[in-house]
């Protein structure tokens, strides 16, 4: 039998690791415009990523930490990273652990160029369904909003400048991948966004439990087949009046149980996947 290989980073005090870590903490992550990603999932989808940086295309994965036992399991990824050309480099449990964000790490960590894209990038690609996390502080929120978004086909997210920072590793986590999915542009004003996205066709609908329409009346009305960003606001106080004064419509997610409301992305998956569904249909603008 063969003997598996040594590991070939084994101090958690080496330089390698220690620039790693210090992208747990965002004013690191951005000033060098990195991040990590952790897990398979994550690290399979960073492989397929590439972003513009200094004017031509790289990839997005920069370097890859893995246990041997993790490469070896997922020697496929591996395999991709370094077809990249990203750097790879098996590690102990021990510098793992140092570098991971979980209690109970997967063995693969990867580096990561920022992936956000400019505004005006998104708006010149004309989308026809967006999310706008406008006041969202909840990364693991912010995280899977975006994943739903990546499900229910949406063109692009929006992050305001009010909101949670996209690359905190609760968020990256949640989101499941989708962050190297779909197009994201982050810290933008949401009167910026409201009124660059409805210059570009997009009607506004700001999602609220207080709205004076519901989901149903929308989805009847016919007014969810054309382009349509969906606004969505704090976990626990929603959205303030300025912004919904923003909004062409505000509408509520109708509750037809006893349940007081929904969670935040449980409602996002709703008013997401309703706008997917009008329009796909006859007369939407898909």
């Amino acid at each position: 039998m063969t003997a598996a290989p040594s590991p070939e980073l084994t101090s958690v005090r080496s330089a390698r690791v220690s620039a790693a870590r210090r992208l747990s903490r965002r004013n690191f992550r951005g000033k060098e415009r990195r991040f990590l990603a952790e897990g398979p999932q994550a690290v399979r989808e960073a492989v397929g990523r590439t972003v513009t940086a200094d004017g031509r295309e790289e990839p997005a994965l920069l370097e890859l930490f893995a246990t041997v036992e993790a490469a070896e399991r997922h020697a496929d990824i591996v395999q991709a990273a370094r077809a990249a050309g990203a750097r790879v480099c098996t590690a102990t449990d021990e510098v793992m652990a140092e570098v991971s964000q979980t209690v109970t790490p997967q063995g693969l960590v990867g580096v990561c160029r920022f992936v956000d894209s400019p505004f005006e990038e998104i708006l010149a690609a004309r989308p026809r369904l967006v999310a706008v996390l406008a006041h969202v502080r909840d990364p693991g929120n912010a995280g899977t909003v975006l994943r739903c978004a990546d499900a229910a086909g949406a063109d692009a997210v929006v992050l305001t400048d009010a909101s949670v920072d996209l690359y905190n590793p609760k968020s990256v986590r949640a989101s499941a991948g989708s962050l190297f999915h779909v197009p994201v542009a982050v810290g933008v004003p949401v009167e910026q966004a409201v009124a660059g996205l409805r210059a570009a066709g997009v009607r506004i609908v700001a999602a609220d439990g207080a709205g004076e329409s519901d989901l149903d009346g929308e989805l009847d009305s016919g007014l969810l087949g054309g382009p349509t960003a969906w606004v969505f606001g704090n976990e626990a106080w929603g959205l303030p009046q300025e912004t919904r004064a923003l909004a062409d419509s505000v509408v509520r997610v109708p509750i037809h149980g006893k349940a007081e409301s929904l969670n935040l992305a449980t409602a996002a998956a709703v008013c997401l996947y309703g706008s997917a569904r009008a329009q796909r249909a006859e007369g939407g603008c898909r």
